[in-house]
């Protein structure tokens, strides 16, 4: 075996991805196991202890408030059934006391000493109004009612206190529980986007360890069938192409040789008139050998550069797969984020495509038709729906005009200039503005956003080809984005700048107006 075919077979580096995807996964979803948890621990706090907690203090708040209603309101009528509220609430409260206690208001602890502050208080004030209460007792006194209404006083002040307290518990459950649930938000955002990076990485790794050897090896294997014999071939990359390259070139060596065994019939006929038949005959046998020989270079360069792909569908069913062994293990925005990647790789042809036509503005200009300006913000708005997501903005646009453009180049002006808003943000959720007005015989569109802005001295230099402002650490970009649209806008006849009088950052262009929507 040739030295080029020692390198790692196909199937040790695609399980090398697997293992590496899988472990990143796991450890992404043991991370929202813990969020998980978290969220439910905090849940549980809030709903099974601190809320009935406070629903028990208000029971024992209100069977306290009808002892002391129907206190007082036996001792301004004597009939005994104004004490039925007192009774009734001393039960109410001897259930209220029980549930505090099996909710966890143990004594030593902070619940705990409030109950045992407003029983102490109720206590005194029940022993103070007892005799006033009993059968055959005296009408109470100014100075006996003062005296209850003091002590019941207290009563209230402790019932304020032990609610106040449990009003702070809530508050910091419900902290406790938003903390979990953002907690959670995160991991699952973390996972989305863990997702996202493996099928990128697990591409552009595949690109590089079996895509660019094939295509080379193909490439070898055209230029060998376009009767460039002599030119050695050479596999790389995987083992198994890297032997199939090696075959190839044995299979060309051999062709070299069988013209070379042609090539001395020839002669041999020329010398040999007189044996002519035989020559002939012998010429022919060849001759078919070497069309079987050509015929089967052909079918290795139909496998080098068809059959050879085979792998990159095995691998585009393995994500496949992927997909749906994990479906349902992420909630739904990260089902979503997968979508995305996949939508992302759907449109991946039509861009290049669109790129293409765009390298070719003012040289091979395509058809300008008209076409509602709102649709362009659309389709752009679709390509940029996971930078949208991901950063919280927000594009508002109002009634647009129909201009005539070409609808490729036009769709990527305003996916620039909303993608640049999206990139450039400041703290705040970006908010991007799009609106259109007349001026004379141009329509003049306005994209404005709340972003970092721009200042007056670079109104001119951003426009430039890959000029930049920050470093690509601070954002990413090529420095080309804004020179495309200066580009496309003047192709189509119009002129773009940046606003510097704007209170934001504002970009405007326009295009010449159609001539049939009337006057302005």
């Amino acid at each position: 075996m040739s030295a080029e075919a020692r390198g790692w077979p196909i199937g040790r580096w695609l399980t090398l991805f697997a293992v590496a995807e899988a472990v990143l996964l796991l450890a992404a979803l043991v991370a929202g196991g813990v969020a998980l948890g978290n969220l439910t621990a905090a849940r549980n706090s809030l709903l099974d202890v601190i809320g009935p907690q406070r629903l028990a203090a208000y029971q024992l708040s209100t069977a306290l408030l009808n002892q002391e209603s129907g206190v007082r309101g036996y001792q301004l009528e004597r009939k005994p059934e104004f004490l039925t509220p007192y009774t009734d609430g001393v039960r109410a409260q001897a259930d209220a006391v029980a549930q505090l206690r099996q909710l966890g208001a143990a004594p030593g602890t902070r619940i705990g000493d409030d109950l045992d502050a407003v029983l102490r208080a109720a206590a005194g004030w029940q022993t103070a109004v007892a005799p006033t209460v009993a059968p055959g007792a005296a009408p109470v006194t100014p100075a006996e009612a003062d005296r209850d209404r003091t002590l019941f006083g207290a009563v209230r002040g402790a019932l304020d206190t032990q609610l106040g307290h449990l009003a702070e518990v809530r508050q910091t459950g419900r902290a406790d529980l938003d903390a979990a649930a953002s907690f959670l938000t995160a991991m699952l955002v973390a996972v989305a986007v863990l997702v996202v990076l493996l099928f990128v990485v697990l591409f552009l790794g595949l690109r590089q360890v079996i895509t660019r050897p094939i295509l080379r090896l193909a490439g070898e294997v055209r230029q060998v069938a376009d009767q460039d014999v002599h030119r050695p071939v050479h596999g790389s990359g995987p083992r198994e192409i890297a032997q199939l390259g090696a075959d190839v070139e044995a299979m060309r060596l051999r062709i070299l040789d069988e013209v070379a065994e042609l090539e001395q019939a020839h002669a041999l006929l020329d010398r040999r008139t007189r044996e002519a038949e035989e020559s002939n005959a012998m010429l022919d046998r060849r001759t078919r050998e070497l069309e079987r020989s050509n015929a089967d270079l052909e079918q290795f360069a139909y496998v080098a550069s068809h059959d050879l792909q085979e792998p990159l569908r095995k691998v585009a069913s393995f994500c496949q797969l992927l997909q749906r062994r994990y479906q349902g293990l992420l909630d739904e925005r990260g089902e979503q984020y997968i979508e995305y990647a996949v939508d992302g790789a759907k449109r991946m042809q039509v861009l290049i495509n669109d790129l293409l036509a765009f390298s070719r503005v003012g040289r091979n200009p395509g058809e300008h038709v008209v076409t509602d300006a709102g649709r362009l913000v659309d389709d752009a708005l679709a390509n940029l729906e996971v930078a949208l997501s991901l950063s919280g903005g927000k594009v508002e646009r109002g009634e647009l005009p129909d201009v005539r453009v070409e609808p490729a180049l036009m769709t990527a002006v305003f996916q620039n200039l909303i993608g640049n808003a999206l990139k450039f943000k400041g703290d705040a959720p970006p908010e991007v503005r799009i609106s259109a007005d007349r001026d004379g015989g141009d329509w003049v569109f306005s994209v404005s956003d709340n972003g970092i802005g721009i200042d007056a001295e670079y109104a001119e230099r951003i426009f430039a080809l890959f000029q930049r402002l920050h470093t690509r650490t601070a954002y990413p970009g090529t420095g080309i984005g804004l020179a495309l649209c200066r580009r496309i806008v003047e192709h189509n006849g119009g002129r773009i700048w940046l606003d510097t009088e704007a209170g934001e950052t504002t970009f405007r262009f326009t295009l010449p107006a159609t001539g049939d929507e009337g006057d302005a």
